[in-house]
């Protein structure tokens, strides 16, 4: 039963203009029901996902997050859902995502504090509501009760309308605030450091995924990074992610123009990407901790070469010295060259480095022409 305070708050959403689309793990889920309940929901809610699993989060988010209950993880939910709503809006109509995660009452007593974040994304703002929830004030459907009121109340707020009820015991508040959404501008401008980006108008400020990387130009992306992509994620276990560097060390940064314009190329595969200034992986490390660089086999000569690291084998120690401290390491894909498929053990790698590359087999993944090679093909299709 819809609580009869909340019937017409619903009924005024279902006729703004506003569309919608839900990533709610968990708590806070009765609030897809309540308005599923009322007529007319079809005009507002697009689509509404419960990825109550951590697996199922991560599959949402594209990468593992350092708290599943964050702000930053209520957001990045919202801007995975407002991308999609984009895509699924009936042409020109208003779309918000909406994130909300939540640790609630469960069978067992809990150490932390029982909270929820709720997160808008409208392609413009991130605007979060917060609460903590009073501990032992109310059982476990009690919670989910207030969490779902919270969602309600989140986008009552972004449709201007007032009245949503939210039942707060004795100094309990609702915390709001506007998250930084991050744009190109900024990157381009050094105000940040890198961008999560999941659609245009979605892109999440210094998200700090954990995940494989795969770093390239992506000009265009073709079916070998994709291959490489999937065979790194399963041997590894984490999500793949891909990384356009808007810095190369021998050329100026990329247009804003012409960052668009890859990026597109992955909103048509739905492919999460992050998008950094830092063209070398030791201080790509510090923005991905913990996460796994997939390159190729040109790539991994080059990163144990002392002649890029201006022939001084002290400083390529010291790169690999940070990348360590990142919990960071590499993964690496053979190559033919001149007749013969070349693998890792083909290149003379440090011993006190060789902990941090590990190979992918020849059965696993072999491919023998070159990025340039596939790029011609792919342009002469």
């Amino acid at each position: 039963m819809i609580d009869e305070r909340l019937q017409p708050v619903i009924e005024e959403i279902h006729r703004c203009e506003t569309q919608v689309v839900l990533n709610v793990t968990g708590a806070g889920s009765q609030a897809i029901a309540w308005l599923l309940g009322v007529p007319g929901a079809s005009s507002t809610v697009l689509d509404a996902a419960i990825p109550y699993g951590y697996a199922a989060l991560i599959d949402q988010l594209g990468y593992q997050p350092d708290q599943a209950v964050s702000v930053e993880t209520a957001a990045a939910l919202a801007a995975a859902a407002y991308a999609r709503a984009v895509r699924l809006r009936d042409g020109d109509m208003p779309v918000v995502g909406m994130g909300c995660t939540g640790t609630i009452a469960t069978n067992r007593p809990k150490r932390g504090d029982h909270r929820a974040h709720v997160c808008v994304w409208d392609g413009e703002t991130a605007a979060v509501y917060s609460l903590t929830l009073e501990k032992g004030c109310r059982d476990r459907p009690g919670e989910e009760q207030v969490v779902s009121q919270l969602v309600l109340y989140a986008l009552a707020k972004h449709c201007e309308i007032q009245g949503c009820p939210v039942d707060l015991a004795p100094g309990e508040e609702i915390r709001e605030s506007l998250l930084d959404s991050g744009s190109l501008e900024r990157l381009l401008a050094g105000q940040i450091d890198s961008l999560m980006v999941y659609g245009p108008g979605a892109m999440i400020a210094n998200a700090w995924p954990r995940a494989v990387i795969l770093s390239g130009s992506f000009n265009p992306i073709h079916s070998g990074h994709l291959r490489l992509a999937a065979v790194a994620a399963r041997q590894t276990g984490l999500p793949a992610l891909f990384e356009l560097s808007i810095g190369n060390v021998d050329k100026p940064f990329l247009e804003k123009e012409e960052i668009e314009r890859r990026l597109h190329q992955f909103y048509d595969f739905d492919l999460r990407v992050v998008l950094s200034r830092e063209p070398l992986f030791r201080d790509k490390a510090r923005l991905y901790p913990g996460s796994v660089f997939v390159i190729g086999y040109d790539t991994a000569a080059r990163l144990v070469d002392p002649t890029y690291y201006q022939d001084d084998r002290e400083l390529m120690l010291d790169a690999f010295k940070v990348i360590r401290e990142a919990g960071c390491r590499f993964l690496v894909a053979g190559r033919t060259i001149e007749g013969r498929f070349h693998t890792l053990c083909d290149l003379p790698i440090p011993e006190s480095v060789q902990d941090l590359i590990d190979g992918i087999p020849e059965g696993i993944f072999r491919l023998d022409l070159s990025s340039t090679e596939l790029r011609q093909r792919q342009n002469s299709s």
